[in-house]
């Protein structure tokens, strides 16, 4: 047998113990109970319930629920970077509601998980695992998705322009700390001793204006970057003891290595 054909066999039993693993760890996580006898005041939006498995909501309970401050600053960070809002296919923006995806590679199961335990009160079911082929590859990967809701209708309405994903015009205020490391987590690389984070997806407009964001509200050296007709951030070396104060508290510890540590 040739070394290749051993790596590939190699690679496929890889591939499929990771997924055995994942399916068991959410198996024993979803057995967890929270303790509910306790009393403390707790801030707003540390306390909210997964609602995993709770069936279908009402009309009236789809509206009661809103986003706080941090999970909205999560979904931000999400959307400036893999994640997405969908509409039904059979709805539109006036009688029916946008869904939250969001799909990460295997080996950032870690991050994909904190993300849904951040965002579980607004799921109907647990992240799965979802395997795609692209150039005679083929690709592992985790995915979550919401509940269609009309909290997420809000931010569909600012970050979509005719269907495509646009940066907000209102970027400056919501691109907060939170946002940002969820950014980086999501599309940052580290590069030459700073930051380049892969903002392809988006016309150089777009990105000049997160980039305006990330000088102006944060004071980061940022510079814009092209490579092969697309658009990305670049954070100068300079600035990244600065950034790294900035996003550290909501970092997940297997990402860290995207700001260089």
């Amino acid at each position: 047998m040739s070394l290749k054909y051993i790596m590939n066999i190699a690679l496929s039993l890889y591939k499929k113990i990771s997924l055995l693993v994942i399916k068991i760890t959410i198996r024993k996580k979803s057995s967890y109970k929270l303790n509910n006898d306790c009393t403390d005041l707790v801030l707003w939006g540390v306390n909210l319930l997964s609602t995993v498995k709770y069936g279908r909501f009402t009309k009236k309970t789809r509206e009661m629920i809103i986003l706080p401050p941090y999970q909205k600053s999560v979904i931000v960070g999400l959307l400036l970077s893999d994640g997405w809002l969908s509409l039904s296919k059979s709805n539109t923006i006036k009688n029916g509601n946008a869904r939250l995806g969001f799909k990460q590679s295997l080996d950032k199961f870690e991050y994909v998980w904190h993300v849904f335990n951040c965002l579980n009160h607004y799921c109907e079911r647990y992240p799965y695992p979802y395997s795609s082929s692209r150039g005679g590859k083929n690709y592992s990967s985790i995915t979550v998705t919401t509940r269609a809701l009309p909290c997420f209708t809000e931010l569909y309405n600012i970050f979509y322009i005719n269907n495509k994903k646009v940066i907000p015009y209102n970027i400056y205020d919501i691109l907060t700390p939170a946002a940002l490391a969820h950014l980086i987590m999501g599309d940052g690389t580290s590069q030459s001793g700073g930051l380049r984070i892969c903002t392809d997806s988006f016309e150089i407009q777009d990105v000049v204006k997160l980039i305006n964001v990330l000088i102006v509200r944060y004071r980061l050296i940022t510079t814009l970057h092209t490579d092969r007709g697309r658009f990305r951030v670049y954070i100068s070396k300079k600035s990244m003891p600065l950034l790294q104060s900035i996003v550290m508290p909501y970092m997940v510890s297997s990402m860290m290595y995207k700001l260089g540590l």
